[in-house]
């Protein structure tokens, strides 16, 4: 997602002299990887869809005021900023053990785990998003899963199943429960 062909384009956007260019191809090389991302982790997609349209608000506002350079060459460097530090994100799974995939069901079982405002302990909470990956590639085989009911519920049953075994969470939440199989069919939906 991130190769050296980005951070080489990213290098040559960055030498660009005419700072409204600059700012537009940020934009368009920022939607496409964020678009990249949610493919695989709708959480994280997320997040970042709202930094980036705040920057892109910050400049169609600011655009309407006779622009100084330095203010453009600010926000131009918030948009290199969240380019690296969407790469960041997306490359973090590596010190965690996991794959990019797994990491996708560690962010929402986090996320669950702060907007519910419970504890879980961090390596079982990377054990389950090893495991829920795994329960959701055990439907890949079956084609058009995501059309087929009958499929949909038994990974449904499989993810309730798993995260019953693991204590998760702690305190009995349905929509946690849904956030989570709503990650799995989007994890699933872009990838078979």
């Amino acid at each position: 997602m991130f190769s050296s062909q980005h951070m080489e384009k990213i290098a040559k956007i960055d030498k660009i002299k005419l700072p409204n260019t600059k700012i537009k191809l940020l934009q368009k090389l920022l939607e496409k990887a964020i678009g990249e991302v949610s493919k695989t982790n709708k959480m994280q997609a997320v997040d970042f869809s709202k930094k980036f349209k705040a920057l892109v608000d910050k400049y169609n506002e600011r655009k309407d005021d006779v622009l100084e350079s330095s203010a453009l060459t600010d926000i131009s460097n918030d948009f290199v900023g969240l380019i690296y530090a969407l790469k960041a994100e997306v490359t973090s799974f590596a010190d965690m053990g996991i794959d990019f995939e797994e990491k996708a069901f560690y962010d929402i079982l986090k996320s669950l785990s702060i907007k519910y405002d419970f504890t879980y302990p961090e390596d079982k909470m990377i054990e389950l998003a090893k495991h829920a990956k795994e329960e959701v590639d055990s439907v890949a085989s079956f084609p058009a899963w995501n059309q087929r009911e009958d499929i949909k519920a038994e990974l449904q049953v499989k993810l309730i199943l798993l995260l019953a075994k693991y204590g998760y969470p702690p305190v009995a939440n349905d929509d946690a429960y849904k956030e989570i199989l709503e990650q799995a069919e989007n994890f699933k939906k872009h990838r078979g």
